[in-house]
């Protein structure tokens, strides 16, 4: 199996540690790896072979961290096109090498999983499952409490250890989102995808005609890197994989995942994951971090200048060269939409 690891988000809610020449998926959020360094080290253990699917302006930062990978298994954007258009091109690059028939599984770079064993073994399943019904199979998370924050996927005749796809539900209200826990019928979406690029085709050709153009324009190009590939890639309509083929799809396969998840989407939802004090609180910034009666608060200042917070509660303080964001901890994800406003500003 070759694993892809898709890196090209800009990760706008965790503004200003993540920025869009310096995405979250480079940021030590957790510990001291990064997120990145993170997920390649579960893709060499689930898979052969490893390649990445970056964005130019942040492509060089992506290479210095995974120095060990060969540069042709960086797979560069020459600039985002949505998850639909990265993956084709992945299946593209990756089928004149190794052909149509070995299964190739997606990931993301920003999830946070602690059981990597169990993960290598789930997705080892969903290949094998794949590959026996040639059938595009998605790996989903078993939801551990009623989140409003994903996307669920319904499960329908199970098939040895997979489901069938019934149906994609988008983020639910809380009381729609208990009656999914309550029934034991859903996983939440975690953008996992395994399958060959000839299984992949065949889904694309019944259900998604756009995607089906696409790929003919990418695939008569013959060079790739090559100026005429960026200009052919670049002409195509960013557009995300849930909307362009999997929920229009007329068959898909579901493995509920045998590994603890955690997508790093927010602040309050990184707060949740990391460790604290006995208070509540997650520093980081050493001896330039001051705080008196402050409880339930992520601080994090990387600036040589004293930061103090004050009697506050439930809150997220970050400080960085490339902005300072002082915000409720339940709000914090809103920092996504300031961030747009600067690159909005800076065009």
């Amino acid at each position: 199996m070759i694993v892809t690891i898709i890196a090209g988000g800009s990760g706008t809610r965790l503004w200003p540690l993540s920025t869009s020449g310096y995405p979250k998926h480079l940021l030590s959020l957790t510990g001291e790896d990064t997120m990145l360094q993170l997920a390649y080290a579960r893709a060499a253990a689930a898979g052969d072979e490893v390649y990445i699917v970056t964005e130019a302006s942040h492509a060089h930062h992506v290479k210095a961290q995974v120095p060990d990978l060969p540069d042709d298994h960086f797979l560069i954007e020459p600039g985002r096109r949505g998850t639909t258009n990265c993956i084709l091109m992945a299946l593209d690059i990756i089928s004149r090498t190794h052909g149509k028939d070995e299964s190739i599984a997606f990931i993301h770079s920003d999830h946070v999983i602690e059981d990597v064993d169990s993960f290598v073994a789930s997705f080892h399943k969903a290949a094998e499952a794949s590959q026996k019904e040639g059938i595009i199979t998605l790996v989903g998370i078993t939801p551990t409490y009623p989140a409003t924050g994903f996307g669920y996927i319904e499960k329908g005749e199970r098939v040895g250890d997979v489901y069938k796809v019934t149906n994609f539900e988008e983020k639910p209200d809380l009381e729609t989102a208990e009656k999914y826990l309550s029934s034991g019928d859903y996983v939440w979406n975690a953008g996992y995808f395994i399958g060959s690029v000839n299984t992949f085709l065949k889904e694309i050709d019944r259900s998604s005609p756009v995607m089906a153009e696409s790929w003919k324009l990418l695939t008569s190009v013959k060079k790739f890197p090559s100026e005429e590939y960026g200009e052919a890639y670049l002409s195509l309509d960013s557009d995300a994989i849930d909307f362009s083929l999997m929920e229009p799809a007329k068959e898909l396969l579901v493995l509920p995942a045998e590994f603890d998840w955690a997508d790093v989407g927010s602040f309050k939802d990184l707060h949740s994951i990391i460790s604290k004090d006995e208070n509540g609180n997650y520093y980081s910034g050493g001896d330039d971090i001051f705080t008196i009666e402050t409880e339930d608060a992520y601080i994090r200042n990387e600036e040589k200048k004293p930061l103090a917070v004050i009697g506050l509660k439930n809150i997220v303080v970050v400080n960085t060269k490339d902005g300072l964001l002082v915000a409720k901890k339940d709000a914090a994800h809103k920092a996504g939409d300031v961030a747009k406003q600067l690159n909005k500003r800076s065009k």
